[in-house]
C-alpha cells in the first residue's frame, strides 16, 4: 500500500529551526502547523506558520510534554510531527508515541533513537561492525569499581554520561587527581542523573590534543545510506560547539575516507533511515580517530553541510518520512568550497558566558556573497530566559576556507545588535586567533578564554 504523502506538518519545536523548517516547507507546498508556548505565541515562527497552537506555559517543559504535542498534532490535522533538534528530537518514547497515533514522525525509528541514544549500546554496535572505538570501560559502579578501571585505562581520563551529552555529567580526571575519583564520579552521577533521569556512567580514555569531526549521514527506507562530508566541530567552550566547519582543515584524505566509511558502515549495521550525524574524536598526534557517538536527529550546524553540497536536509528528511528514497546516490553528492558556522548567543563572554534575556532594540542583519543567516529574532524581539540563548547562526560559504573566514570576519562586522550582549565580539577574537586562522584547531583550543578576551 501506498504511503499518503505529507501534507500537514506540526513543528514540535521553537526559534531558529522551527522557522528553518517552517521554509522548507512552504517550499515544497506542504503547510505547517507550530506548537508554541505562551512566550513563543507571537513569535516570528508562529507568525510564518499556517497555524500556531499553544501548547503550555513559558517554560521549556512545555516543549516537552509528550501528550500536549500529540494532541496538538492530531486537533490541528497535522499528519506529521518534525521534531527539529533538542527538547524531544532524540525522545525514543515521542517518536513511539506520534507512529501510535498515526502520525508520520519525522526521523529515525523509536528503536534507532534509543540504541544510538545509549552511549555504552551505541559504542558495542559500533564495535561489532568494525568501527573503531577509544579505550574504555563498560557500565561502572562508584567506589573501587571506578579507580580499578581508570587505572586499567590509564590516566588522563573522562568520565562520561551513558544517557545524554551536551557535556553534563562529563568529567576530565588526571593522574593527580586519582584521590579525588570517588568524589568526582559521585558529582558526575548526580549530574547525569539530574539532566537525563539515568545516572549511569562509563570511562573513555581522555585524548588532550583531539579533533571532533562528525559525518553527515541520510538513509532511506530502501536500504540506501550515503553521507554528505563532514564537519569540525572542535571549538567547543564547556564541551559545547561554537564554531563549526565544512570541512575539516588539514586532514589527510586518508583519515577522511576512513571516517566516511565508518559512519555509513554504522549506520547501515542498523538500517538507519532519515537524518543522523556520526561523531568521531580525533588523535592529532597519533592521527587515528575513533567513534564518539552517532546523534538521531537534524543537527544545529547542518547549514554547512547545505552550503558545500547543495542538499536542502530538512527536505530529505521529509522525503524520507514519506517513504520515496533518496534524491541522489553517493557519487552524486560533490562537496565544493568551504563553509562556517558561528552560534551567536545572548550571552556574555566576559561572564563565563552568562545567559542575558532582554530586549532587542536593534537587529541589522549582514548580508554580501555566501551569507546565510538562520535566525528568529528581530527588532523588538524580547529574548526570553526559559530556553536556551542562541538567537541566530551566522554561515559564510567561499570557494576555500581563506574566503569562508574573510566573508564571516566582515559578516560579524556587521551584525549589529543592540538591548542584549552577544557572543559576536568573542567570535571576533576567536576567529582572528593565529590558531584558529590557520587551522590548528582542537577541542581544547578555548579553554583558555582569558587568551580571547
Amino acid at each position: 500500500m501506498t504511503q499518503m504523502k505529507i501534507s500537514r506538518v506540526l513543528i514540535a519545536n521553537r526559534g531558529e529551526i522551527a522557522v528553518r523548517i517552517i521554509r522548507t516547507c512552504r517550499t515544497m507546498g506542504i503547510e505547517t502547523v507550530l506548537a508554541v508556548s505562551e512566550e513563543d505565541k507571537d513569535s516570528l515562527g508562529a507568525r510564518l506558520a499556517d497555524a500556531a497552537v499553544v501548547i503550555g506555559p513559558p517554560f521549556a517543559s512545555t516543549y516537552l510534554n509528550i501528550q500536549n504535542v500529540v494532541g496538538a498534532a492530531l486537533s490541528s490535522g497535522a499528519d506529521a510531527v518534525h521534531p527539529g533538534y533538542g527538547f524531544m528530537a532524540e525522545n525514543p518514547e515521542f517518536a513511539k508515541a506520534c507512529l501510535d497515533s498515526g502520525l508520520v514522525f519525522i526521523g529515525p525509528k523509536p528503536e534507532h533513537i534509543h540504541s544510538m541514544g545509549n552511549k555504552l549500546v551505541a559504542r558495542a554496535q559500533a564495535k561489532g561492525c568494525g568501527v573503531p572505538i577509544s579505550e574504555g570501560s563498560e557500565k561502572i559502579g562508584a567506589g573501587e569499581e571506578v579507580l580499578a578501571a581508570a587505572e586499567r585505562i590509564g590516566f588522563p581520563i573522562m568520565l562520561k554520561a551513558a544517557s545524554g551529552g551536551g557535556g553534563r555529567g562529563m568529567k576530565i580526571v588526571t593522574e593527580n587527581e586519582k584521590d579525588r575519583l570517588k568524589n568526582i564520579f559521585e558529582e558526575a552521577a548526580a549530574e547525569s542523573a539530574a539532566a537525563f533521569g539515568d545516572g549511569s556512567l562509563y570511562i573513555e580514555k581522555y585524548i588532550a590534543n583531539a579533533r571532533h569531526i562528525e559525518v553527515q549521514v541520510l538513509g532511506d527506507k530502501h536500504g540506501n545510506v550515503v553521507h554528505l562530508g563532514e564537519r569540525d566541530c572542535s571549538t567547543q567552550r564547556r564541551h559545547q560547539k561554537l564554531i563549526e566547519e565544512a570541512g575539516a582543515p588539514g586532514i589527510t584524505d586518508e583519515l577522511r575516507e576512513g571516517l566516511y566509511a565508518s559512519a555509513v558502515k554504522l549506520a547501515k549495521s542498523i538500517s538507519y533511515e532519515n537524518a543522523g550525524t556520526v561523531e568521531f574524536i580525533v588523535d592529532i598526534d597519533e592521527g587515528k580517530f575513533y567513534f564518539l557517538e552517532m546523534n538521531t536527529r537534524i543537527q544545529v550546524e547542518h547549514p554547512v553541510t547545505e552550503m558545500v553540497t547543495g542538499v536542502d536536509l530538512v527536505q530529505e528528511q521529509i522525503n524520507v518520512a514519506n517513504g520515496e528514497s533518496l534524491s541522489f546516490k553517493q557519487d552524486d553528492i560533490r562537496v565544493r568550497g568551504h563553509a562556517i558556522e558561528c552560534r551567536i548567543n545572548a550571552e556574555q563572554a566576559e561572564a563565563g558566558f552568562l545567559p542575558s534575556p532582554g530586549l532587542i532594540s536593534k537587529w541589522e542583519m549582514p548580508q554580501g556573497p555566501g551569507i546565510r543567516v538562520d535566525t528568529h529574532c528581530c527588532h523588538g524581539y524580547h529574548v526570553p530566559i526559559f530556553y536556551d540563548s542562541l538567537i541566530a547562526k551566522l554561515i559564510a560559504y567561499g570557494r576555500d576556507r581563506d574566503q569562508a573566514l574573510g566573508r564571516m570576519l566582515t559578516a560579524l562586522a556587521e551584525f549589529s545588535v543592540e538591548g542584549v550582549p552577544t557572543t559576536i565580539p568573542f567570535l571576533k577574537k576567536v576567529l582572528l586567533s593565529p590558531d584558529f586562522r590557520e587551522g590548528r584547531v582542537n577541542t581544547r583550543l578555548l579553554d583558555s578564554i582569558r587568551n580571547f578576551l
